[in-house]
């Protein structure tokens, strides 16, 4: 069994993790300074002997007081809804910090205790891609200096030093590009888009399209994603490995799923000029490397998926 410290732990996937690996029998120290983790993500596990908690910021020296056999590298913000105070757009001097600073200083306790070493990056590295699915193959067609770019080049930036502390160190390291996540634990005001969705139809308001909703997104459950990390974790691939749902929907019909599961008689609107200029028209994961390398692939239905999300709002809802 492994000690494992996780940066963000009390993050949406950041908790999810905690969790997951806890009932493999894994000891965790978990990290987070809580700028968009919540503390309740991560109360059920406080009475775990094997989970300790450190709140810290990890664009600051990071001193663990045991050896740890393990450090997954997922803090940062990661919401690209200006609207949210919880998105990258918002704190874009702590998104890059997190991606370079933190990503040094997380790589540097996994190289002193000669620990695997797994950094959370995203589809985002893809900018608004031109090859359709994206492979890992693929560098991308994004604007460095763009709305999006504190987000996606930290994580380009991240990616690079990760690699080269395994080229130069000998550092024994893993890189995860995530795909659009959704489930239990994501923030109410997040901003993106299924929980704005989510809420609005169970305020029975019409849901709010940004476009014409012809754009894409590719749907993964998190119990699908965190099953994949896991296995790329206790791998030996260090290139880069897509973890997403390949299953393609248009944004418009994502609404009209979520008007129906929640009985939403309300409709949908458009706001064609709400919606950002470097928004990638497609996103949708290649995952062969992950079925070949991993024997992975995403198990949920986006309708079960989507019910059990819905479930999860509803009850935040009744707390408000």
């Amino acid at each position: 069994m492994m000690n494992v410290l996780i940066t963000g732990a009390a993050g949406f996937l950041g908790s999810h993790l905690c969790e997951f690996l806890l009932k493999e029998g894994h000891s965790v120290i978990g990290m987070d300074n809580f700028v968009t983790g919540a503390p309740e993500n991560i109360a059920h596990l406080a009475g775990n002997d094997r989970f300790s908690f450190i709140k810290h910021d990890v664009s600051e020296y990071i001193f663990i007081p045991a050896k740890v056999d393990a450090v997954l590298h997922f803090a940062s913000p990661a919401s690209p809804n200006p609207a949210s105070p919880y998105s990258y757009p918002s704190l874009p001097i702590q998104t890059m910090k997190a991606g370079a600073l933190g990503t040094h200083n997380t790589l540097g306790v996994a190289k002193s205790c000669g620990a695997r070493f797994l950094l959370a990056s995203t589809s985002e590295i893809y900018g608004d891609p031109l090859e359709h699915p994206q492979k890992e193959t693929y560098w991308g067609h994004a604007d460095p200096i763009g709305f999006r770019s504190v987000y996606d080049e930290a994580k380009r930036f991240a990616e690079a030093l990760t690699m080269a502390y395994h080229r130069f160190h000998g550092l024994d390291t893993r890189i995860v590009r995530i795909f659009n996540t959704y489930g239990p634990r994501m923030r109410l005001d997040d901003g993106r888009v299924v929980p704005n969705f989510i809420l609005q139809a169970l305020k029975k308001e019409p849901l709010t399209i940004y476009g014409d909703g012809s754009q894409t997104r590719s749907f993964c459950f998190v119990s699908d994603l965190i099953s994949g990390i896991y296995k790329l974790l206790l791998s030996d691939e260090h290139l880069p490995v897509n973890i997403g749902n390949p299953a393609e929907i248009s944004i418009l019909d994502f609404a009209s799923v979520i008007n129906e599961l929640t009985g939403n008689d309300a409709g949908i609107i458009f706001k064609k000029d709400k919606r950002l200029g470097d928004d990638p028209q497609r996103r949708q994961p290649d995952i062969t490397r992950a079925k070949n390398i991993l024997g992975w692939s995403p198990q949920t239905d986006l309708r079960d998926g989507l019910n059990a999300t819905i479930e999860y709002f509803r009850s935040k809802l009744v707390e408000l």
